[in-house]
């Protein structure tokens, strides 16, 4: 059965929802759906931090939209005392102006959401459709695991500076993990270490070869080898 809320954007509306996230991360199941995207457009701005779960859920889904999208249908849910909300508008929420218009048409509505918007609201609003809207029209960038491990060109080189040199390269979509050391043989140990990356962003070859084989970073590291290489 659909969860209904109503009217979110009255304090009582509000209420109901934070109560209901307070056990709950999502709207519906264990991980972001159709539901939150539904409930988020729903909202005409972002709730004060008075309401915490909502809070905290809002910010939540507004970072998923701007970092990888919602593509989980979730089980149903229904906002009343607000626009319908259909399939189109759960990828696409209605721009400022649209919402606008359905305020106009609705004569059983007492209270004018969108008179006393301010710019900042506006604006935010503006960039909230956005998201959604690049979300419905690129797929989610995949994401993949790789384990590097990372040699020293001797027994004589300084591992831990090693491993802060590694660890000093940035790239956008790149995220270093877990490292240790483990032991090779005539005391050379080499560096075994974790990372996060999203594909469309970082190329391991080109990660190898321009920036942790080259200048300064190849005066500890001699080579870098690809142990296992999975798509999350």
């Amino acid at each position: 059965m659909a969860v209904a809320f109503y009217d979110l954007t009255s304090a009582a509306g509000l209420k109901k929802l934070d109560d209901f996230l307070l056990s709950r991360s999502y709207i519906s199941g264990y991980q972001a759906s159709k539901d939150d995207l539904t409930v988020y457009s729903a909202l005409s701005s972002a709730p004060s931090a008075e309401h915490v779960n909502v809070y905290r859920w809002y910010t939540h889904i507004d970072a998923l939209l701007r970092i990888s999208g919602v593509e989980a249908e979730g089980c149903g849910v229904v906002v009343k005392g607000s626009a319908p909300i259909t399939e189109e508008a759960i990828a696409t929420p209605p721009s400022a102006e649209t919402k606008a218009a359905n305020a106009e048409d609705d004569d059983d509505d007492d209270v004018d959401l969108f008179g006393e918007e301010t710019e900042e609201e506006k604006k935010a609003a503006e960039e909230r459709a956005a998201a959604v809207k690049a979300v419905s029209k690129k797929k989610e960038s995949g994401k993949s695991s790789v384990l590097l491990d990372v040699k020293p060109w001797d027994d004589e080189t300084d591992m831990k500076k090693l491993e802060e040199a590694v660890r000093s390269v940035e790239m956008e979509g790149l995220n270093w993990g877990a490292s240790k050391l483990v032991p090779v043989g005539y005391g050379i140990k080499k560096l075994t270490i974790m990372l996060t990356i999203v594909d469309d962003l970082v190329s391991v070859d080109t990660l190898i070869e321009e920036r942790l084989t080259a200048e300064p970073i190849n005066e500890y590291v001699q080579s870098c080898d690809i142990v296992a290489f999975n798509k999350i």
